[in-house]
């Protein structure tokens, strides 16, 4: 089905005065854009630089210029003084690591609208005639965008704090004057996503805040990046994306750049013809649907309805900093809020691995909104730097201890931030049954299992097939794993492999998907697992999902047991449709290895080691067990080399066990 296929089938379930709603607004749109577009041919979008010229903002931000020295000694304590000089350095030198690209230099003027992987090219023109796909070319779209959130300038501006080097000033204006320069109001590729231009003004704001006082930079600078700012709120305000039939990220980007253009800007207006479209508009609405969102997208449990951890980290990061911004201008949310806000960041600690790291459930692109440490090395699967910060805007120590390698992160919000906390218990198997994942812990043992609804209630926009499927850490050491999104529209084929039931560590059979999508509609896949847990203790997990039932009449069982030295897995295909044809089929229990894991054929088994780490891998009713080569991407467009074990069989009952072994107890032999 394509997408205007299923728009279509969309109308035809409303009633007809709701639809023929959406098709006039629709209509109207249309002749819109098309009237915007000849008006801004012949008048470019502009507004008179008398109203910025004095502009200066009156909000509190999460530091001022009375904390710097504070601020100076703090991170001079934590010895990450020539870290960030460092990564600073590359900045200027026009260097940088952006969605798997690797440190490349992008040349003496950046790219803003140039996919510098592929170097293709997005000519300027009014955006809504911008094509941003095209399936049939591999340029990613992402990465103008991700250059252009500016993310980097608070990393200059730490380091013009720590040095008082000029050149980190002119550098970042430079770097403002070019893109206000080469990207005309609504008429580059950096105004098509809404989203990405609510976080690149969010960084600019914050870079103000490090810059405001060189005296390099001068009072026209200011008036134009200012104007360019307030330029960026009205059109946020103008192009929200909440058209579709579920908000998400994107739509929670655009009001949390409202929310901080509204307290930036204050009570300033600018009188013009569009005097309506101002920063109290954009504040008090941005607040109220702040409030709103909250509810909608985050479930009772605190986990995300896009069912993505990834996109979880982005979404907590997005409501935290925004909240303590919004309490910082003595501005409150409901204590509903705060408690919903607060589970989300319980589920972080509680997903959160023994080596510090999370499953990556799920699509992801690595969003974030503000990267306040380790600008050019941050660790794309690692959620901690969040939980210092939450651990102060909760008063929780246990938030604060799990989140002490990311003391810089709280330090730039709370500069009184507590560090010397005791160690809390230690995390316990948890349910998070609205969201669909199951965290089974003992004192060796972590194992996270997905049982649950697809993204948006179901609509499967950042799902992937991998109900029932696990990831298990042993000793603090990862061996089997999920293996990440790689790309999204770049390559639609590795897209479709990426999400596909092979490529999750669950019960596959034939070529058949858990859920069904299109190859070339890669952000829908509709839900028919209907995954429900039957049964969840502290060492037990047992759950089962229907995605097999419609084309083999077959219901998939999985119950997962934890102890001290063993996992024992027992799989059941359960004949439900009597209508369906019972052939034989082939059946392969899949397992994704991490690629740092040494794996060994046994006389009977297999055995994964590495270090002091024996694990021996045990599948009955096995007819063969093949390991292949299979690509893993820890993070978004980055690809390494794995493998994968499959269990291949024709039984409908599969038990496997994975037995942890002392040092020197096994026999193994390649």
């Amino acid at each position: 089905m394509g997408e205007l296929t299923r728009k279509i089938q969309n109308l035809r379930k409303l009633p007809i005065d709701k639809a023929l709603k959406k098709i006039v607004i629709k209509l109207y749109e249309i002749l819109y854009y098309k009237i915007r577009k000849e008006i801004i041919k012949l008048k470019p979008i502009d507004i008179d630089d008398k109203y910025f010229i004095n502009f200066k903002p009156n909000c509190n931000f999460f530091f001022s210029t009375t904390d710097k020295q504070l601020l100076i000694e703090k991170i001079k304590q934590l010895n990450i003084e020539m870290q960030i000089i460092n990564d600073a350095d590359k900045i200027c030198s026009h260097i940088f690591n952006l969605l798997g690209s690797g440190d490349i230099y992008l040349g003496e003027q950046l790219p803003w609208n140039t996919d510098f992987k592929t170097n293709f090219v997005w000519e300027n023109k009014f955006y809504k005639d911008i094509k941003i796909i095209d399936l049939s070319n591999n340029a990613d779209v992402k990465v103008p965008w991700e250059l252009s959130r500016f993310q980097h300038l608070f990393t200059l501006g730490k380091a013009y704090w720590l040095t008082n080097d000029e050149k980190y000033a002119i550098e970042f204006k430079e770097e403002i004057e070019d893109w206000i320069e080469k990207n005309p109001v609504e008429m580059s590729v950096n105004w098509t996503c809404t989203m990405d231009v609510a976080i690149r003004a969010v960084n600019w704001i914050a870079a103000y805040f490090f810059f405001k006082d060189s005296p390099s930079i001068d009072k026209n600078f200011w008036t134009q990046f200012h104007k360019s700012l307030y330029l960026h709120g009205r059109f946020i305000i103008k192009n929200l994306e909440n058209k579709g039939p579920h908000t998400g990220n994107h739509y929670l980007s655009n009001i949390v750049g409202l929310v901080w253009l509204g307290l930036y800007f204050g009570s300033f207006i600018v009188n013009d013809r569009n005097k309506s479209n101002n920063p109290k508009k954009w504040l008090d609405y941005g607040l109220s649907e702040l409030e709103k969102e909250m509810f909608v997208q985050n479930n009772p449990d605190g986990t995300n309805y896009e069912a993505s951890t990834s996109y979880h980290r982005l979404v907590t990061e997005l409501f935290l900093k925004t909240t303590v911004l919004c309490n910082k201008n003595n501005i409150r949310f409901s204590k509903d809020y705060m408690d919903r806000l607060e589970k989300m960041c319980e589920f972080i600690m509680n997903i959160t691995k023994p080596n510090g790291l999370a499953p990556i459930i799920g699509d992801a692109d690595d969003g974030r909104l503000l990267i306040l440490s380790i600008y050019s090395t941050w660790v794309r699967n690692d959620f901690r730097h969040l939980l210092g910060i939450a651990g102060e805007l909760f008063d929780r120590d246990d938030f604060r201890y799990y989140g002490k390698d990311y003391i810089e992160d709280a330090l730039w919000i709370y500069q009184n931030y507590k560090s010397n906390v005791e160690k809390p218990k230690p995390l316990t198997s948890v349910a998070y049954r609205d969201g669909g994942y199951y965290i089974l812990r003992n004192d060796r043992v972590y194992c996270c299992i997905r049982c649950g609804e697809l993204s948006f209630r179901g609509e499967g926009v950042h799902s992937h097939n991998d109900q029932l499927s696990f990831e298990l850490n042993i000793d603090g050491e990862d061996l089997i794993i999920d293996p990440g999104s790689y790309v999204y529209t770049a390559d639609y084929k590795m897209r479709n492999l990426f999400r596909s039931t092979a490529m999750h560590n669950t019960v596959q059979v034939e070529e058949f998907e858990q859920n069904d999508f299109e190859e070339t509609n890669l952000f829908y896949m509709k839900e028919r697992t209907y995954s429900q847990c039957e049964e969840f203790t502290n060492m037990r997990f047992s759950g089962f999902h229907k995605g097999f039932i419609d084309d083999l009449g077959l219901e998939h069982h999985r119950t997962v047991n934890i102890s001290e030295d063993r996992i024992n897995i027992y799989d059941k295909l359960v004949h439900i449709n009597t209508n369906k044809n019972k052939l034989s089929r082939t059946i392969y229990v899949n397992f994704i290895i991490n690629p740092s894991i040494n794996i060994y054929r046994l006389e009977k088994g297999i055995l994964l080691k590495k270090n002091n780490i024996y694990v021996e891998l045990h599948i009955n009713n096995s007819k063969e067990t093949l390991i292949s080569d299979v690509t893993i991407s820890p993070s978004y467009g980055v690809s390494l080399k794995g493998k994968k074990i499959q269990c291949k069989t024709n039984e409908l009952q599969i038990n496997t066990s994975l037995i942890i072994k002392s040092y020197g107890e096994n026999n193994e032999s390649k």
